[in-house]
């Protein structure tokens, strides 16, 4: 077996098997997940809490939608819990049955996949490398049509980590209402943006009734385990139609109290965002000046990098990584990216400079 299998964030087992590397010596710079781990005030409370395991948690989960909206600046009557996003991306599907979604792309596969497993087709919108993976508002607009019923955009985008402003996404809200379409927006990773408050769409829900959000605590949290996501919307019968659609209780309840401590961490939350704010433009300034890449203005926690030499693959980039305990994203399984493309996310101070000074040292 070989890298081609394309390795996911989350695949250190793999890696340990493989390259025979002890998975504790690997840095991930493939899964995108706040390096300061989970949040200080979860660790010391949620022990204290353990004893919620031996009841039910509350099945409309008031408290914790009252932490989220409180936490995000909406009403807790806009927002669903589930199962990670991608149980509320699933029956989201499940109920709207697009016939026809639009993707910008190149971005995350899972899209595409729920699309397909609901029986509808995907077509991808290219964001253009000679734009720095821009969207190009208007001429995305001039595209939609009847036929459309679905639009998908991940904002900031995985892997380009470029992203679309609040007011560019009023007016493509604006010019789906003309043909009824819906428009899912995925943010995971808007709250690593230092502008998060021009891009984050959550305010045009009080506005538009053919937009959801969606959230989780995987990335910026830095708590995939739990799988506790979230959606905001602002369609009164699209909230009960998931409610309605869900399970009961498919957030246990440690996930359910830890929510309740996570978002209230607020020292946590603002050294997240300093860290990744100060590490994301020194290394963006720093790979900028190398003549060796091409490296794309980053919105999110992580950074997309194309190679300029010729004699060099996304795939060699990755063997000689990981070699030396690095483990990097090689995107050329993703639309429109080739194997000169790689992503890597922002760690702790000291470990970027470490990568930094492998991928200068690559030639």
């Amino acid at each position: 077996m070989t890298q081609t299998a394309n390795f996911h964030g989350s695949d250190l087992e793999k890696i340990e098997q493989i390259y025979g590397i002890p998975k504790e010596q690997i840095v991930s710079f493939s899964a995108n997940v706040n390096p300061l781990g989970i949040s200080p005030k979860l660790k010391r409370a949620l022990s204290k809490k353990i004893d919620v395991i031996s009841t039910y948690p509350d099945r409309d989960y008031t408290n914790l939608r009252t932490c989220i909206g409180e936490y995000v600046g909406i009403d807790k009557d806009y927002i669903i819990v589930g199962n990670g996003s991608t149980e509320l991306i699933s029956i989201f599907i499940q109920i709207r049955c697009p016939k026809k979604a639009l993707i910008l792309g190149p971005t995350y596969s899972e899209y595409e996949r729920e699309v397909s497993l609901g029986g509808g087709v995907s077509l991808y919108y290219p964001l253009k490398e000679s734009d720095d993976f821009r969207l190009n508002v208007s001429h995305f607009i001039e595209q939609l049509n009847d036929s459309i019923d679905l639009i998908v955009i991940c904002n900031p985008n995985n892997p380009t980590s470029s992203s679309v402003s609040q007011k560019d996404m009023r007016a493509i809200l604006d010019a789906c209402k003309q043909y009824d379409i819906y428009v899912m927006v995925d943010e995971t990773y808007v709250e690593f943006a230092d502008n998060w408050q021009d891009i984050t769409a959550i305010p045009l829900t009080r506005y538009y009734n053919n937009i959801i959000i969606l959230r989780g605590v995987s990335k910026f949290f830095a708590a995939p385990g739990l799988r506790l996501g979230y959606a905001i919307c602002g369609n009164e019968d699209l909230i009960r139609a998931i409610n309605q659609r869900k399970n009961p209780w498919t957030i246990n309840s440690l996930a359910e109290a830890a929510g309740e401590l996570m978002f209230t961490d607020f020292d946590y939350i603002q050294q997240t965002k300093k860290l990744i704010s100060s590490e994301r433009k020194l290394i963006f300034e720093h790979l900028s000046k190398n003549p060796h890449y091409k490296v794309y203005p980053p919105t999110g926690n992580f950074i997309l990098l194309q190679i300029l030499d010729n004699d060099i693959t996304s795939q060699d980039l990755f063997e000689k990584a990981i070699r030396k305990g690095f483990m990097i994203r090689d995107c050329s399984t993703f639309p429109f990216l080739d194997n000169k493309f790689i992503r890597f996310c922002i760690m702790n101070p000291e470990d970027n400079d470490k990568l930094i000074s492998f991928l200068e040292n690559i030639n």
